[in-house]
């Protein structure tokens, strides 16, 4: 699968939730566990399945305060904004650290299927750093 770079920089095509990466209700079911296991929220199973943020559709985070803005000002993602970092992404890009602090301890497994898909902020700062916020 090509890489897909949702408005915040989290890599839909990694992310397990993404529905190209569910083919079974055992899918959805490790999303949820691994996603409360990590993340302290639970999805129930059956809303697990997301088209990315770069879809018409309403994507799974319904909350989410960088879509609206990445998309009312036309941007692909965050990178490419003159006001990068801003609160809202920072809500998006700083949490595995709030939240799990040293992530040594996560197995590889784990990581790669729930920590990396989310670990935005090196793939935004390239963008940025390259095109200097558009």
């Amino acid at each position: 699968m090509a890489e897909i770079l949702a408005r915040c920089g989290y890599r839909c095509d990694l992310c397990p939730a993404y529905v190209g990466n569910i083919h079974s209700v055992e899918d959805r079911q490790r999303v949820s566990d691994g996603w409360f296991k990590y993340f302290g929220f639970r999805i129930p199973v059956e809303e697990i399945g997301c088209r990315g943020c770069l879809d018409e559709e309403e994507p799974i985070d319904k909350e989410c305060p960088v879509r609206p803005c990445v998309n009312e000002r036309g941007l692909d993602n965050c990178g490419y904004c003159r006001e990068f970092p801003c609160d809202k992404l920072k809500t998006r890009m700083d949490f595995l650290e709030d939240r799990l602090g040293d992530m040594s301890s996560v197995p590889k497994d784990d990581f790669d299927k729930f920590i990396k898909p989310y670990m935005s902020k090196e793939r935004l700062q390239k963008i940025h750093t390259k095109t200097k916020g558009k």
